[in-house]
């Protein structure tokens, strides 16, 4: 195949599959704790010199706080999402933890949606289906 030309379909190398999602923070013990209350999970240690925290996962896809790069921007919308059941619940989840909730649950169609920011900034949101 020439240099620049497409693909096939079906014939790229790379698959419709995600492995890991990188959300950046800034201090990362901070991010760990933050992040470890937030989903119920005792706080662990960083790796990679202390730049990158995995967090436990259910599923495939992992999670991962990233400290490689403190000049970021939390611009944008959120990157990703986390499936829920009962966003009643995560909201008064949040409040508990005085976490900055943006909006109110939004009603969307086949789900609905609730966003909220971490202490970096980063949008962040949950999600349940109808």
């Amino acid at each position: 195949m020439p240099p620049g030309a497409a693909s096939p379909a079906g014939a790229s190398p790379l698959t419709n599959r995600v492995g890991q999602v990188f959300v950046a923070v800034r201090d990362m013990p901070a991010a760990i704790t933050w992040y470890s209350r937030l989903l119920g999970l005792p706080p662990g240690e960083p790796t990679h010199e202390g730049t990158i925290h995995d967090l436990p996962a259910v599923g495939e896809v992992g999670l991962a706080l990233d400290a490689n790069r403190p000049d970021f921007t939390a611009d944008g919308p959120p990157r990703f999402f986390w499936w829920v059941e009962d966003l009643v619940a995560v909201r008064a989840h949040l409040d508990a933890l005085d976490v900055e909730v943006v909006g109110e649950v939004q009603d969307i169609g086949t789900v609905s949606i609730l966003q909220f920011r971490d202490p970096d900034g980063n949008l962040l949101m949950a999600c349940a289906r109808h």
